[in-house]
C-alpha cells in the first residue's frame, strides 16, 4: 500500500470507535512510524517526528486487543500476538518502534493497577527457594531435548555466541569463540578443576575438557543431565567431567575457578547476594570466575522490578535480570574483585536472530513433537522480544571475571 492510499484519519465505519483508541494510543510516537491496517483493508499511518524505524501492526481482531492493552498494558500485547488477535510480517521491527517510543506510549503500556498486583503476586510466588528452582528450570528447560535440538546449534548451546564475522560466521564456530574467550579470561590451564554453575547440554564442559581440564557441571533439569552425560560418554569425556543433578548451594569442595553462563538471570534477585558468596566460597585464594550475564539498564531495572515483564510471567518464572550497578556491588559486597568486564549486546540479537530464523524453518518439526500453534507464537514473540531489547539497548550481554583474593579464606567460612 502506497503512502497515498493510507488513511490519515480514523478508519470508517464499524472500527471507527477502534480506530480512534488505537490512534489516541499510537499517536503518542515521537520515533518512526507505525502502520495499522484494520481488517476491513483499511489502514491508517502514525509518524513520529523523528527516525526510528518502521512496524506494521495487522489487527485480527481489534476489540480483544483494545481489551488487552486497557487491562494488561505491554505484558496483553503480546498475551494478544499469542492468541492471534493481531499479527506483523516484521515482528522485530515492530516491536523496536513500539520499544523506541515506550516513555512516551507508557499510559498505554501499564494496564490496570489490579492487573499488575496480580502479576506481582504471580511472580513472587515463584521465587527460587530449592524446591521452587527445580519447578521454575524444569518449566523452561525440560520442554524435551528434541525441541531445543530442532533450533540451537550442534552444539546444543542455549546462549549468547561472540561473532567475529556475522556476516559469513557459523552459529556453531561463534559459539565455540564464546566458550574459548571464557577459558582464556579465566587463564585456565590443563589438569585445572573447574566448576560450572548451570552447565546446560554440556557444550562448555566438552571444550574444557578437551583442553584437559576437570570439569564439575551442575543443573537442574533432568533433560540436560541425561543429554550431557551421554555427550561426555560419546566423546570419551566422562572421566574429565562430572555432570550432577545439583542446586548451586549444595555444592561443596574447592575448585580452582569456576564459571557460569547466563544462570545468574535465574537465580533471583532475593539470592543473588547467596550466588556470588557461594561462588567465592567454592573458588580457591587467586582463582577466577567468569560470568556471562544479561543486564538490564540501570534506569528501567525500578520499573521492570516492581512490573514482571512477558519473560518473567510465560518463559522463565522466577527470573530477574541485574542491572550493571547490582553486579558491581555484589562483587564488591562478596569481596570479590574485578579484573575484567566487557560487553556483546550486539551478538545476542544476532544470535536471537538466528534462533527465531531456525524456529521458523523447523515448525513443521515442533508441531510433530506435539506443541500447538499457540505454544510457537509465544516462543516466536519471545525470540523477537528478547532480540529487540539487545538491539535497543534496553537490555545488554555482560562478561565479567573476578578474582577471589589471596587472603585467609577462614573469614570466607566463617
Amino acid at each position: 500500500m502506497s503512502a497515498e492510499e493510507i488513511l490519515e484519519s480514523p478508519a470508517p465505519g464499524g472500527l471507527s470507535l477502534a480506530a480512534r483508541l488505537f490512534g489516541g494510543f499510537c499517536g503518542r510516537i515521537a520515533f518512526g512510524q507505525l502502520m495499522v491496517r484494520f481488517p476491513d483493508g483499511t489502514a491508517t499511518l502514525y509518524r513520529g517526528r523523528f527516525e526510528g524505524g518502521a512496524g506494521v501492526l495487522d489487527l485480527k481482531r481489534p476489540w480483544m486487543l483494545v481489551l488487552r492493552l486497557l487491562t494488561r498494558g505491554e505484558l496483553g500485547f503480546g498475551e494478544s500476538y499469542v492468541e492471534g488477535h493481531w499479527d506483523t510480517p516484521d515482528l522485530p521491527a515492530l516491536l523496536e518502534v513500539l520499544l523506541n517510543n515506550e516513555e512516551h506510549m507508557q499510559s498505554g503500556w501499564r494496564g490496570m493497577r489490579w492487573s499488575r498486583a496480580l502479576d506481582r503476586l504471580v511472580h513472587r510466588k515463584r521465587h527460587n527457594h530449592r524446591r521452587n528452582s527445580r519447578r521454575n528450570i524444569a518449566r523452561h528447560y525440560d520442554l524435551g531435548n528434541d525441541f531445543y535440538r530442532r533450533w540451537l546449534d550442534a552444539s546444543m548451546t542455549y546462549s549468547s555466541a561472540l561473532f567475529e564475522d556475522a556476516g559469513s560466521e557459523s552459529l556453531e564456530a561463534a559459539q565455540q569463540r564464546k566458550y574459548e574467550r571464557l577459558l582464556a579470561a579465566l587463564g585456565a590451564k590443563s589438569g585445572d578443576r573447574i566448576l560450572e554453575i548451570g552447565c546446560g547440554w554440556g557444550g562448555f564442559a566438552e571444550v574444557a575438557a578437551r583442553r584437559g581440564m576437570q570439569v564439575t557441571g551442575v543443573t537442574l533439569s533432568r533433560e540436560q543431565l541425561d543429554y550431557g552425560r551421554q555427550r561426555m560418554a560419546a566423546a570419551g569425556l566422562t572421566d574429565w567431567v562430572e555432570l550432577r543433578l545439583q542446586d548451586y548451594r549444595d555444592i561443596h569442595g574447592q575448585f580452582d575457578h569456576a564459571v557460569s553462563i547466563e544462570m545468574m538471570e535465574a537465580v533471583g534477585e532475593a539470592y543473588w547476594p547467596t550466588y556470588y558468596q557461594t561462588l567465592r566460597r567454592l573458588v580457591r585464594p587467586g582463582g577466577r570466575i567468569a560470568l556471562q550475564v544479561i543486564t538490564i539498564s540501570d534506569d528501567i531495572f525500578p520499573i521492570y522490578r516492581s512490573t514482571p515483564d512477558f519473560v518473567q510471567i510465560y518463559i522463565f518464572p522466577g527470573g530477574m535480570l541485574p542491572s550493571p550497578q547490582h553486579m558491581v556491588q555484589l562483587a564488591a559486597d562478596a569481596g570479590l574483585i574485578t579484573q575484567e568486564t566487557c560487553w556483546y549486546g550486539d551478538d545476542y540479537a544476532e544470535t536471537l536472530r538466528r534462533w527465531r530464523a531456525r524456529f521458523h524453518e523447523v515448525s513443521g518439526d515442533i508441531d510433530a513433537l506435539g506443541y500447538d500453534a499457540r505454544f510457537r507464537r509465544l516462543w516466536d514473540y519471545y525470540l523477537a522480544y528478547c532480540e529487540t531489547g539487545f538491539k535497543t539497548g534496553a537490555i545488554d550481554l555482560l562478561q565479567t571475571v573476578l578474582e577471589v583474593p589471596t587472603e585467609d579464606r577462614a573469614s570466607v567460612n566463617a
